[in-house]
């Protein structure tokens, strides 16, 4: 079975019958069924398509076609019409289900696949909290839903320390070849991300100055305004650490640092991304800044004296010959001054001034949003009689340059890319395990937390651990951050 191509970039997927576990969650709400939703209006879901909703909470049908419509209703961009939702409910149905009793779930599965006729592939996402992965996945692994046309998306946290990873990687493995699983990173989706591979690699003035001779230093910013939003439960077992940095921000700095690949596709990057993985030092824990919200303590769920860390900063190293040398700085955290994502390369400076002055390096940022851009910090000759230079940003910006007509949100792009078969944003089993093996000494020895105010930027320690650079986040009207 192959996709098949509307146009030489355009992929619509073969028949698909979607099982969503968590259905009835917040994320499937937010995300998951606005963006199968956007895929079949724009073309880009299976011709044959089917979605089955399921969960342990007790709805029929009718019940679930209703949650699936105030979802569309509240997060589908654009607002869709009557007859649009009409249409895509018409492909939608729902089956209880639980680890223990899979029984109404196989029987809809059956159902759907024959009213698609042959043997539609069949995709299961697992939208359900990390302690139901294994309980889910052993009971799937009981049922006919395994089989080769079957795939499976996974929502990280992909454990909580190296060895919760390894088992889960060998219980998947058990049930699951590797080329089947696909361990989702939404960072990972965004527009912006996969720019700096198009920055990078399809312009020949930056691969050249892409190392330690010319970069002095990367940060990969993200903080969040947001606070618990209700989530305490979650958030107690992991903490801005696990949550953010090993699954996301980690992540990032494997395509930012990697090696040119053989080629764009899934098995070429994945290669060079565990390269840079391979080589990152272990987190050294007196390099690191974690801290706490103040009023975190009287957070609903929140544990008495919690010692765990809503924001972390921290450097990291990599042991290579591009990068030896350049500390890599990763910031995040909640209830910060402004909710950002950006991955900013800072270039040293001339190694002979003739301007003098104590200007800020030339910089070049990455805006991850949607839509995102990326602008190039550097200096110029202010208007006047004299040599006076200032910043001169060169922006790009896709709502502006582009327009948004062919923008998928990251959900929605790695849905598709799941139903295509392409692994290429996608995490795999040995990095996962490498970035709990390079997370061990920091988990193991944690240093103390420094409180802060909601809404700054974070606990003043941040500024000693980047000296003598500053946190460069651009736009936010302050010299440093």
């Amino acid at each position: 079975m192959t996709a098949t191509s509307t146009s030489s970039t355009v992929l619509v997927p073969e028949d698909h019958v979607v099982v969503l576990f968590g259905a009835t969650g917040d994320l499937a709400k937010r995300k998951l069924l606005p963006g199968l939703f956007k895929l079949h209006q724009v073309g880009l879901s299976p011709r044959g398509f089917r979605v089955i909703g399921s969960s342990p909470v007790d709805l029929d049908e009718a019940g679930f076609r209703d949650h699936v419509r105030d979802s569309l209703v509240s997060f589908a961009h654009p607002t869709p019409t009557d007859e649009e939702v009409a249409a895509f409910l018409l492909l939608v149905t729902y089956a209880v289900s639980t680890s223990d009793d899979l029984g109404a779930l196989v029987a809809a599965v059956d159902r759907a696949s024959t009213e698609l006729g042959g043997t539609p592939r069949l995709l299961h996402y697992l939208s359900v909290p990390p302690f139901a992965f294994a309980p889910m996945v052993t009971a799937l692994g009981g049922t006919s839903l395994t089989d080769a046309r079957a795939r499976v998306i996974l929502e990280k946290p992909f454990g909580h320390d190296e060895d919760s990873a390894k088992a889960l990687n060998e219980l998947l493995h058990s049930h699951f070849a590797e080329e089947q699983i696909f361990r989702i990173d939404h960072f990972l989706g965004k527009e912006d991300v996969q720019n700096i591979l198009a920055a990078r690699f399809a312009n020949g003035v930056y691969e050249p100055v892409w190392n330690r001779r010319h970069v002095s230093h990367v940060q990969i910013d993200v903080p969040e305004t947001l606070g618990l939003e209700g989530r305490a439960g979650f958030y107690e077992g992991t903490g801005a650490f696990r949550d953010m940095v090993v699954t996301h921000l980690f992540q990032a700095l494997g395509i930012v640092a990697m090696e040119r690949p053989e080629a764009l596709h899934g098995e070429a990057l994945a290669t060079e991304k565990l390269a840079v993985f391979e080589s990152l030092l272990p987190v050294d824990p007196g390099r690191v800044v974690r801290g706490q919200y103040d009023g975190y303590l009287d957070e609903p769920g929140v544990a008495a004296g919690s010692t765990t860390e809503t924001f972390v900063a921290l450097e990291a190293r990599i042991e290579n010959p591009r990068w030896e040398g350049v500390p890599f700085y990763l910031r995040t955290g909640k209830n910060l001054a402004q909710g950002r994502r950006v991955i900013t390369l800072l270039f040293h400076k001339p190694e002979h001034d003739l301007f003098g002055g104590d200007h800020r390096p030339a910089a070049l940022a990455f805006e991850i949003a949607e839509p995102g851009g990326l602008t190039l910090h550097m200096l110029a000759k202010e208007p006047g009689p004299e040599m006076v230079l200032g910043r001169a940003p060169m922006s790009f910006q896709y709502k502006t340059a582009q327009g948004e007509r062919n923008e998928l949100e990251a959900y929605q792009r790695l849905l598709h890319d799941a139903m295509i078969g392409d692994r290429t944003l996608f995490t795999r089993a040995r990095g996962i395990e490498r970035l709990w093996e390079v997370a061990a000494p920091l988990l193991a020895a944690p240093p103390r937390l420094h409180p802060y105010t909601p809404g700054s930027w974070g606990p003043d320690a941040i500024h000693d651990l980047v000296a003598p650079h500053e946190w460069h986040l651009p736009d936010t009207g302050a010299d440093s951050i």
